[in-house]
């Protein structure tokens, strides 16, 4: 039995586009054809799709997932337990970072004493009271959050219009550095996400290397952050996590 382009797009929660560059670069080429040439995949290429969406979940830039997959001594079996060790591990991480780390979200989504006028205009289409009753039952009496607090209150709105400004500078480094293939853990992209820890600490509240790897793990944990950080460039909320968490083990080890 075989499947068209769209019922496996459908069936894996992926985009059409993306099955289409999956093939064009040989990384998922479908097993068949109809005879109009469209797209036929059939139960091995799902169980190779798949891999890769695990491999993705993971981190994986595609090259090395091709590599892997197409690896002739590489074990199956031997894939899914490694996948499996990694997914159990990460989940591990995110249980003791919730129950351990007290986060802190940036100091414009906290109490902001803007217009709302003055917030579309510094802020855009984003809304920083959405997040407020949640900033102080997650985080409210926290040192960070008092913090951070304490400088919004002082900051107008040229001050909010700089900071957001600065703040989507390096947001736009980073997007660029993951456009260009660069790896996550390099030097480059690691440099980058110092650069966000050292402006999250001058501007709101002091971002410990631990403090920072949580809120990479929120950006893409909390499906808001995940949505903003993924407008600049799709998938720059995990790209940004990666790399400030590679950052973050280079300094505490």
């Amino acid at each position: 039995m075989s499947y068209s382009v769209g019922q496996v797009a459908g069936f894996a929660g992926v985009t059409v586009r993306a099955l289409h560059h999956y093939d064009t670069i040989g990384l998922l080429v479908p097993s068949e054809r109809s005879h109009a040439g469209h797209r036929r995949y059939n139960d091995a290429d799902l169980d190779r799709l798949q891999q890769i969406l695990f491999h993705r979940e993971l981190g994986f830039p595609l090259e090395e997932v091709s590599a892997l997959l197409d690896d002739p001594d590489a074990d199956p079996r031997a894939h899914l337990r490694r996948q499996h060790t990694l997914l159990t591990a990460r989940i591990e991480k995110l249980k003791k970072m919730a129950a351990a780390v007290e986060h802190a979200m940036e100091a414009r989504d906290m109490g902001i004493n803007l217009t709302p006028e003055e917030k579309f205009e510094v802020f855009g289409d984003f809304d920083p009271d959405r997040y407020e009753e949640e900033v102080r039952r997650r985080w409210g009496g926290t040192d960070a959050h008092r913090e951070s607090q304490r400088r919004a209150a002082t900051f107008t709105k040229e001050d909010w219009k700089r900071l957001t400004e600065e703040f989507d500078a390096i947001h736009r480094r980073m997007a660029d550095l993951m456009a260009a293939g660069t790896p996550a853990d390099s030097e480059a992209a690691m440099a980058v996400a110092e650069e966000h820890r050292l402006f999250i600490s001058a501007a709101h509240y002091p971002c410990s290397y631990e403090m920072h790897t949580g809120l990479g793990d929120m950006y893409v944990a909390d499906a808001r952050f995940t949505a903003t950080y993924d407008t600049i460039r799709p998938g720059l909320a995990a790209y940004l996590r990666d790399a400030i968490t590679a950052n973050a083990v280079r300094h505490l080890t």
